[in-house]
């Protein structure tokens, strides 16, 4: 037996206690999600502390097999909740098995036939092994130098062999992914994310996620004062988001010109963007409601905008019935913009837009807003009925993570 697979561990949920079986199976279910659309059946196995991911049907020609590992290994380490991902040779229970395949993927590592300082570790899952770890390490490491001719380095080698003794098998690898990390998405509940076209909110998505919060989201167009190119970088956005939870989430798309214009037309003046925030926020908490959220979340950043002072998020978040979730409340904007680079949201982020936001923006926005000065304002029209209307004219999508 010799099967390509990948070895998923985890991070933070490895320390939950009772909890566990809870967070693992999320995992699990989020993976199958993540993979289902990769063209063959999947088979996934649960172990201490890790799962180990394969294909249900193996090929025996060796270039689709590689495929078929690569698209695992890509897929995994988006997935919030592994934290390290390693394409490994699965191979049978014996210690020549494993020496062979730790031979074989060392050599891929050096095509070119140069000798790389090495280290072996070892351990052993099941403990009925009829050899220790040291015993294993040892003699798969002679048989490396016997092969290779590779010097052994055990505080810093260019190249870990990690050789992972389970109950039937013994799993060899020699590359070490870093994941994603976090909980597994959907395990701490679901929120609502106010995207907008900007770095911010797909990073504070991003943040949400990692902590387990399954997200959907709602962009708020200018239409019909914009055209639709906001949407479609709304779209973009969420559609790569979608492959750090396993699953697309849907997309509201709510036109909020007509409003914008209503508001400007009772006087809010330089309250004019506050107050679109609190609509915002009234709406997206009703449409949270119907689609089961327990939270909104936003891109805020404190202090970074005018309309980010202490005073005006207090203002707004007055207007929600659900928390209000800031994962970036004390980021900086050069700390934002590195992690969307990251996570590969920044270049959809600098497409060019009409952001709703800057319409009817007045020359001097208020930093100092109180939620009296804003009830006083929405008096002046039926805020109730004002949400209603848009919540009646939100539209739903769910973005393919694929690309479609």
């Amino acid at each position: 037996m010799r099967q390509p697979c990948v070895l998923l561990k985890y991070g933070e949920l490895a320390l939950k206690g009772r909890n566990k079986e809870r967070f693992e199976r999320q995992l699990v279910h989020n993976l199958r999600h993540a993979l289902s659309d990769a063209g063959f059946p999947v088979r996934i196995r649960r172990r201490r502390g890790a799962l180990i991911l394969s294909a249900a049907e193996y090929s025996d020609e060796p270039r689709q097999q590689a495929r078929t590992q690569r698209e695992f290994l890509v897929r995994a380490r988006e997935l919030i909740g592994i934290s390290v991902v390693q394409p490994a040779l699965r191979v049978d229970r014996t210690p020549e098995a494993a020496s062979s395949a730790a031979v074989d993927l060392a050599r891929t590592l050096r095509p070119d036939g140069t000798a790389a300082t090495f280290a072996v570790r070892a351990r052993r899952r099941n403990k009925d092994f009829p050899l220790t770890s040291t015993q294993l390490a040892d003699r798969v490491g002679a048989r490396i130098q016997a092969e290779l001719g590779w010097p052994v380095d055990l505080s810093e080698p260019q190249v870990e062999v990690a050789v992972e003794v389970d109950r039937a098998e013994i799993l060899v690898c020699v590359e070490r992914h870093r994941g994603q990390g976090g909980l597994p998405v959907g395990s701490s509940g679901r929120a609502l994310v106010l995207m907008s076209g900007g770095f911010d909110s797909p990073v504070a998505a991003y943040r949400a996620m990692r902590r387990g919060l399954a997200c959907d989201f709602v962009h708020f167009t200018g239409a019909p004062l914009t055209g639709p190119a906001s949407a479609y970088k709304a779209y973009a956005l969420t559609r790569r988001l979608a492959r750090f939870q396993g699953e697309a989430g849907v997309l509201w798309l709510v036109p909020l010109g007509q409003a914008q214009r209503a508001l400007a037309t009772a006087g809010a003046g330089g309250l004019q963007v506050v107050a679109q925030r609190r609509l915002m926020v009234r709406t997206a908490d009703r449409l949270a409601r119907r689609g089961g959220a327990q939270a909104l979340v936003t891109g805020d950043s404190l202090g970074q905008v005018s309309s980010q002072t202490l005073a005006n998020l207090a203002t707004v978040e007055e207007a929600a019935t659900l928390p209000v979730l800031r994962p970036l409340l004390a980021w900086d904007k050069e700390e934002i913009l590195t992690e969307a680079a990251r996570l590969g949201t920044a270049e959809i982020s600098r497409l060019p837009d009409e952001d709703c936001c800057a319409l009817l923006v007045p020359p001097s926005v208020a930093t100092r807003s109180t939620p009296g000065q804003l009830a006083r304002l929405e008096s002046r029209l039926d805020v109730n009925e004002l949400v209603g209307e848009l919540v009646e004219k939100a539209r739903p999508l769910r973005p393919d993570p694929s690309g479609g």
